[in-house]
């Protein structure tokens, strides 16, 4: 589902911002840590920073929305949940590629124990995507062989990108302007080529899921924020911080 230009302008300005922010927040962690690989981030070349949002009021603002609500209840129905959510950055001219995957090969791969139906992937692009810059590309159910189960995929020494298909099918580019959203399923096979521009390539990619995934073996690193019930937003930003932090203490 490609929608395009759909993000408002003032929300995509905020995520833009924030994008920088979680960049910065990003490589001072690895600073701190002395590396320049950590998993599949790669310093100033490939990010993906996930699950932060409860550090920003305003990237809450725009993941449990109305525009976020609407989308996701069209393909998964009247009962949503934040299950995931990610900047995926490519820098200038270094910009490194993404093998074919389909992201819930990830889960599988760490927790293959946890079955579960697709989940939505919003790619909610901040730039004008192309080609040129790294943009998805996007391998069809028909061709990838893909519907209704997640293939096994194998690591790719170095990058540690799980690869998932190993066919000649290049996929279908997605080209959009900044601020619009390709929505697809977890099972659907992706790959994003390398950024050979000379600005970077900005995506956030918040993911929703139709209940909860898995239990809290699995917590680390998915969610199950309710955010739609019976067709209505019931997300509430003061009982989820206080389940990841703990209630406030009043100071004497």
């Amino acid at each position: 589902m490609i929608l395009p230009g759909v993000i408002p302008p003032d929300m995509l300005t905020m995520l833009r911002e924030e994008c920088s922010y979680f960049l910065g927040y990003k490589d001072s962690m690895m600073d701190a840590k002395g590396v320049e690989v950590e998993d599949i981030n790669h310093r100033g070349k490939r990010y993906f920073i996930s699950n932060y949002y409860r550090l920003s009021s305003r990237m809450r603002d725009f993941i449990f929305s109305p525009l976020m609500a609407e989308i996701a209840q069209s393909v998964l129905g009247p009962e949503v949940y934040l299950f995931n959510e990610q900047w995926v950055v490519k820098n200038a001219e270094q910009g490194m590629k993404f093998s074919w995957h389909q992201d819930s090969g990830y889960l599988k791969r760490s927790h293959p124990e946890v079955a579960h139906p697709p989940y939505l992937t919003c790619w909610c692009t901040l730039d004008d995507v192309s080609e040129a810059n790294g943009t998805a590309y996007i391998l069809p159910h028909s061709r990838g062989g893909t519907a209704g189960r997640i293939i096994d995929h194998i690591q790719e020494p170095g990058t540690h990108d799980l690869v998932g298909y190993q066919g000649d099918d290049p996929g279908d580019p997605v080209i959009v302007p900044a601020g619009s959203i390709a929505a697809f399923t977890s099972y659907t096979l992706h790959r994003s080529g390398a950024n050979l521009t000379n600005r970077m390539r900005r995506i956030y990619l918040p993911q929703y899921a139709a209940a909860p995934i898995g239990g809290d073996e699995i917590k680390e690193w998915a969610m199950a924020v309710p955010f739609v019930k019976d067709g209505k937003i019931i997300y509430d930003a003061a009982g989820d911080l206080a389940e990841k932090y703990g209630p406030r203490r009043s100071k004497k």
